[in-house]
């Protein structure tokens, strides 16, 4: 299935990609970079803990950097290995490294930026594991930090990074929950925050690379990502061939986008070596690409190696979805059946791919997954691994009238209308999305959501502003459904580049 991740998670390490060797921070022994800390933040960076915990312990005093960087060491460990009793047992680090770096002399724009980088480091985390109310505050109280810091150091640019990823992340905020951070004093839009970012890029060579990444990063998951951004994508990562967590992002951020061939190419030049932290995590995205591929044997191999290695919480729900499909495309339903009858007892429901199974596999077990859904899976599969050739092919001898069901019937016409729209035929592709928002609005199923979101980009693209926000505001009218936050996100920040508040 195809995996939808928040960019909160996505960009934990570009957030905290911020110490630096510029003149603000020598007025005081407590905010200097030493070059030992500076080589331990780079093995953290391309997921060498072992080597970057080393080199912390070299360092003879503790200075707002060595906390910094042990921080990030164990922040980055605990989003990789996403499991729950490594949190439990590390948690109480956030609140006595604050303690310190609050103690610290005031005189520097590090100190409201390192503890606004610690609370944000926590959030990330706090909301992985679901505590979603203790991520928020930490989130509100690194926001006020920046701001007062931004006013206080206009031309400490570090600021500028962090604070221009949280006003892009307000600025994509659903309109309905917009009160909400005014209320709470939080500001921001989405071109604000990439003027910030974009400010970073072209005047601090310390942080331009972290910057640009994480400006690919904003398009890939908040905005559209086109050829423009994948080139710098590629650029990037051709530039840190040895950076595991890169390569990492570079895989992600192309499934996400249709581009599996490219996806399948970076995870044969995945770094490798005991040095680097385990990432389990490459054998999923590799199982979920084969099976979009159609290769159903080689992809359960990697994804019951993810299960073998893993021992986190997430997408495993999803990843017993993809083993059951991987037999039941096949045909042989007899084998995928256990996989399908343990989806309920694993893992959690809280990432969408995974409140994506568990509905998919309740589905299955009551019966109401028709034999015409294999074709429209098979489709769907081949879509999202950008292969939209063979996706045509398997939809082509179709016609809406033979799906019975009125789901199958909205999914068909959101299938074409997606395949047709990757293939540069607009108009064709405005015919299916229009068919299936009617298709869809009685019973409220997600492809109403989705297919006028895709109606405000093609008219978007057409120049038909009025039009593209109708769609726009259309898609966040619809009831909840199980991709409503991401969906939502890319609606309101389509409407706040538009101007539309």
């Amino acid at each position: 299935m195809k995996q939808k991740r928040t960019i909160l998670s996505y960009v934990i390490y570009l957030i905290s990609y911020s110490i630096g060797c510029c003149s603000f921070a020598q007025n005081t022994p407590y905010y200097i970079f030493s070059p030992t800390l500076q080589t331990a933040y780079s093995e953290v960076f391309k997921l060498k803990i072992n080597s970057a915990r080393q080199l912390i312990a070299q360092e003879k005093s503790q200075t707002a950097f060595s906390i910094y960087v042990e921080n990030y060491a164990d922040i980055v460990t605990l989003l990789i290995s996403d499991e729950k009793r490594m949190y439990e047992q590390l948690s109480d680090n956030q609140d006595k490294r604050l303690d310190v770096l609050e103690d610290m002399p005031a005189n520097s724009p590090y100190y409201r930026f390192l503890q606004a980088e610690v609370r944000l480091h926590w959030a990330f985390v706090k909301l992985k594991f679901g505590k979603e109310i203790a991520a928020s505050w930490d989130i509100i109280k690194a926001y006020r930090l920046l701001d007062e810091n931004a006013k206080k150091y206009p031309d400490f640019l570090p600021t500028y990074k962090s604070l221009g990823l949280l006003h892009v992340l307000i600025g994509s905020t659903p309109q309905n929950y917009q009160w909400v951070a005014k209320l709470l004093g939080l500001r921001g839009n989405i071109q604000q925050g990439l003027r910030e970012i974009r400010m970073v890029i072209q005047k601090d060579k310390i942080f331009g690379n972290e910057a640009q990444l994480l400006e690919l990063l904003i398009y890939a998951h908040i905005l559209s990502f086109e050829d423009r951004e994948n080139a710098q994508l590629l650029q990037y990562l051709q530039a840190h061939e040895d950076n595991l967590l890169l390569n990492f992002f570079g895989v992600t951020i192309s499934m996400k986008d249709g581009r599996g061939e490219q996806a399948l190419a970076l995870l044969s030049q995945q770094p490798r070596g005991s040095h680097y932290l385990s990432l389990p995590i490459m054998d999923y995205l590799r199982g979920e690409n084969l099976l979009q591929k159609g290769d159903y044997g080689t992809a359960r191999t990697y994804l019951n190696k993810f299960l073998m290695y893993y021992r986190g919480q997430n997408f495993v729900k999803d990843t017993y979805l993809m083993l059951f499909l991987s037999h039941w495309l096949a045909g042989d339903e007899t084998a995928g059946k256990p996989y399908l009858y343990k989806i309920d007892k694993v893992g959690i429901a809280y990432v969408e791919s995974d409140k994506a199974a568990q509905k998919i596999a309740e589905s299955f077990r009551k019966g109401r997954v028709s034999v015409q859904q294999k074709i429209l899976m098979k489709a769907r599969l081949a879509f999202d691994g950008g292969y939209y050739d063979a996706a045509l092919a398997l939809l082509k001898p179709y016609q809406e009238q033979q799906f019975a069901l009125p789901y199958d019937k909205a999914e068909f016409q959101y299938r074409l209308g997606r395949i047709v729209q990757r293939q540069n035929q607009p108009i064709e592709a405005k015919k299916h999305f229009e068919r299936a928002i009617s298709l869809s609005q009685a019973e409220g199923f997600y492809f109403g959501a989705t297919s006028a979101l895709q109606l405000g980009y093609i008219y978007q693209s057409l120049g038909k502003n009025q039009e593209a926000i109708a769609y726009f505001r259309q898609t966040l009218d619809f009831p909840k459904h199980e991709y409503k936050n991401s969906v939502d996100n890319k609606a309101r920040a389509a409407l706040t580049q538009m101007g539309v508040e």
